[in-house]
């Protein structure tokens, strides 16, 4: 790799950064791609050298985070054979990316007015695999679909909601905590 495309790599990874921190700070509706380039000592204009415009900007910082868990959620499906064994690794992963990653969890929670679809589509991205294994598993057991939906609303409360109360000090972030709520979400696959 050449010198200038290295450290055009490293202005994109850096703007990328900032741009994670402006959003999970600021929003959607009052992201700056001005403030962005400031905070990495950037010209307003290099951000443009990098991304189209300020939603494709916003698109790739979700594409990164998207990256980042997809990374943990494959290393963490590896861990396990079954089905169930999976998705329960996957779910407690998941808990430790949102704990571990405050930024990140601030952009997946944002709430889009504008109802921006690729935005939408790129943040849903993140619980896909999640869905798929509790769908994957209801099937297995012969779960009818009403049941199948109710798991997948209960699952996807136990990873956020715990996420939060660990993240606001509710609840303290300890191994012990942790197997309760891995606890919890084996126990959900337990009842009908």
């Amino acid at each position: 790799m050449t010198e200038q495309k290295s450290e055009q790599k490293n202005t994109r990874e850096q703007l990328i950064m900032a741009g994670i921190s402006e959003l999970s700070e600021r929003g959607i509706a009052d992201f700056s791609v001005r403030r962005t380039a400031n905070r990495c000592g950037v010209s307003c204009a290099a951000p443009y050298k990098h991304f189209k415009d300020k939603q494709s900007f916003i698109a790739e910082i979700i594409t990164y985070i998207n990256r980042k868990w997809d990374e943990r959620q494959r290393a963490a499906a590896q861990t396990a054979e079954k089905t169930r064994q999976k998705l329960i690794a996957v779910c407690m992963e998941f808990i430790r990316f949102l704990v571990e990653n405050p930024q990140y969890r601030a952009i997946i929670m944002l709430r889009h007015d504008e109802r921006d679809e690729r935005f939408n589509l790129l943040r849903g991205q993140l619980s896909r695999q999640t869905y798929q294994l509790v769908s994957k598993y209801c099937e297995e057991v012969n779960m009818p679909p009403d049941v199948r939906q109710r798991k997948t609303f209960i699952v996807r409360s136990l990873i956020y909601g715990a996420a939060l109360m660990f993240d606001n000090g509710e609840l303290e972030y300890t191994d012990e905590n942790l197997r309760m709520v891995s606890q919890s979400l084996e126990r959900e696959f337990d009842l009908p």
